[in-house]
């Protein structure tokens, strides 16, 4: 089945209702903050950046990038209309920040308009990755610079041994939801390509034990998609979702990702 996100226009509103509870739950997560943070650092900030997020979607991580002191104005692109209409709802006490409907690969905004660009958890989902990476390029102002963000989802695994069921919910939820788990490993030469200098790549290790909304969510998606193909019924689907919800209850639930980050400028 497609990634639900490559195809996040033909959502239904259930669907954009779980993907907005899920980018919004992934926001508050303290380690994620330190992760970006740890990106965002980086970059040489200019006085007044005007900043574009590709791939806004609900408007969390621009709204963080809108509260930072070095920050005039931030702009979210974001091809949902339901997305946006949640993320304008967000932001509406915020004065710098508005958002723009449009596909990433193709956005409605000037040349060399901004002095950053963040692309935060998207590449996965994007069936034509050189596309967007070459409209950020466009959209920067030279020197301007560019953060990506996003998983390196062959890593992910929720198994304690080998063959443990949750993992197969984990694999479902990459099937269903991610549509290149492979992107982040090919985008230093990808961006070279493109223009971009001096990139700097950090990995990022995301470790849920014990208490773990996020990862928790991953295995309900998993399982349904599990359900929804057919694989296992819904007794079953229940199972593995309660079976994880034990682990967490009683201190043996493990989930890890790891995330790659990719900071480079646009050549002068």
């Amino acid at each position: 089945m497609p990634d639900v996100y490559a195809h996040i226009t033909d959502a239904d509103e259930a669907t954009l209702e779980q993907v907005a509870a899920a980018m919004e739950m992934r926001a508050k997560d303290a380690r994620q903050h330190e992760i970006l943070d740890t990106y965002l650092r980086r970059i040489a900030w200019p006085r007044g950046a005007r900043v574009v997020e590709v791939g806004c979607g609900t408007g969390a991580i621009a709204r963080a990038l809108a509260a930072r002191p070095e920050v005039a104005d931030v702009v979210g692109v974001e091809p949902s209309p339901g997305l946006v209409k949640r993320a304008h709802e967000l932001a509406a006490d915020l004065a710098n920040i508005s958002f723009v409907e449009a596909d990433g690969r193709d956005v409605p905004l000037t040349d060399g308009s901004f002095d950053v660009a963040v692309v935060h958890t998207v590449l996965s989902h994007v069936p034509d990755p050189h596309r967007l990476v070459s409209e950020v390029h466009r959209l920067l102002r030279p020197g301007g610079w560019a953060a990506f963000f996003d998983g390196d989802y062959a890593t992910m695994t929720v198994a304690r041994a080998a063959d443990d069921p949750l993992q197969a919910c984990a694999a479902a939820f990459a099937e269903h939801f991610i549509h290149d788990p492979w992107v982040m490993r090919r985008l230093s030469r990808l961006s070279e390509d493109l223009g971009f200098v001096d990139p700097v790549v950090d990995s990022h290790g995301y470790l849920q034990v014990g208490d773990a909304p996020y990862l928790l969510s991953i295995i309900t998606r998993g399982a349904a998609a599990l359900r929804g193909d057919g694989v296992v019924d819904t007794e079953l689907a229940e199972s593995l979702v309660a079976e994880a919800e034990r682990r967490v209850r009683n201190g043996t639930f493990f989930g890890f990702i790891a995330y790659i980050s990719l900071v480079a400028r646009r050549s002068d």
